[in-house]
């Protein structure tokens, strides 16, 4: 009796078992991430585009049309933000600055000694302290702004600069951030091999653990600096005199006005527009940071 043998002819190469087009059918599979980032990239700079847009227009293009042809006031927005109320926007300008980069400054400080200490020291209650500051990570800002509000009047600092100043210095993700980085960045031997060398606890700080920790530091600066900026809640709560709100603020008030003036619209926008460029600034400066320690990573391995 005959024996009949089938064969079976080979998979082609690089194809799987059961699927003919193995890797076009992966690389389709592939373009749905991509394609979502894009769906997410053109939801979030739409806005953007439109601020951008919407500055170049007199009021007179805002209103008849809206399409995302750029208009020709520009330089009259300009002027006339400038000319209002005697160039009052550039000192809401000025306030964000002083809030945003000394409070972001101070805080980044606060944050590089509570998270090296937390990292690098073994002392009581040290797990029950940091705990204590997830809670204030997951706190949301707003049930905090009245008891910070109720304090400080206690004090005698409201309607200060130093009521919006003070609230922001302590950021407990600034602080859990330091915390992760210095135990990452800063190794165990080092420490204590300048301390093996003579050195006091604070030179080993400024000069060993301190520059391993910059790259984060930064960027605890960086998140401070972007949340003071844009901080509204606290500051509309704080403050009542105009001369010394934030951009934010300000740029509210404008708007609360452009309802019986709708011309102030065109100068909200254009203000948002120039708000903006201080913060894109930044990051293009100080983005090096992080480059340079991926090349120094680099040439460390």
């Amino acid at each position: 009796m005959s024996t009949l043998t089938v064969r079976k002819a080979a998979p082609a190469a690089g194809t799987t078992p059961g699927t003919a087009q193995g890797p076009p059918l992966r690389r389709r599979i592939a373009l749905v991430p991509t394609a979502t980032l894009l769906l997410g990239a053109v939801y979030t700079l739409m806005p953007v585009a439109w601020v951008v847009i919407a500055s170049t227009k007199s009021g007179r293009e805002l209103f008849s049309t809206f399409t995302f042809l750029p208009g020709t006031g520009f330089a009259d927005n300009l002027k006339d933000l400038d000319a209002y109320r005697d160039g009052v926007y550039w000192t809401w300008m000025g306030n964000s600055a002083l809030y945003a980069g000394l409070g972001a400054l101070l805080s980044t400080a606060v944050s590089a000694f509570s998270g090296y200490a937390l990292a690098t020291y073994r002392f009581r209650g040290r797990e029950t302290m940091f705990n204590v500051l997830l809670a204030g990570v997951l706190m949301p800002p707003v049930i905090l702004a009245i008891p910070q509000y109720l304090l400080l009047a206690k004090a005698g600092l409201t309607d200060s600069y130093l009521s919006v100043l003070l609230p922001q210095i302590l950021s407990p993700y600034g602080v859990y951030l330091a915390r992760i980085y210095a135990s990452a960045a800063v190794p165990a031997d080092v420490v204590e091999a300048g301390r093996m060398d003579g050195a006091g606890e604070w030179r080993i700080f400024t000069r060993i653990a301190l520059p391993m920790m910059i790259p984060g530091m930064v960027t605890v600066f960086l998140f401070q600096f972007v949340a003071i900026w844009n901080n509204f809640l606290l500051p509309y709560i704080m403050l009542s005199d105009d001369e010394k709100f934030p951009l934010t603020l300000g740029l509210y008030t404008l708007l609360e006005q452009g309802s019986n003036t709708p011309a102030l619209y065109t100068l909200v926008i254009t203000g948002a527009f120039l708000a903006v460029l201080p913060l894109i600034a930044l990051f293009l400066v100080i983005q090096r940071f992080w480059s340079l320690d991926l090349l120094s990573g680099a040439v460390k391995s």
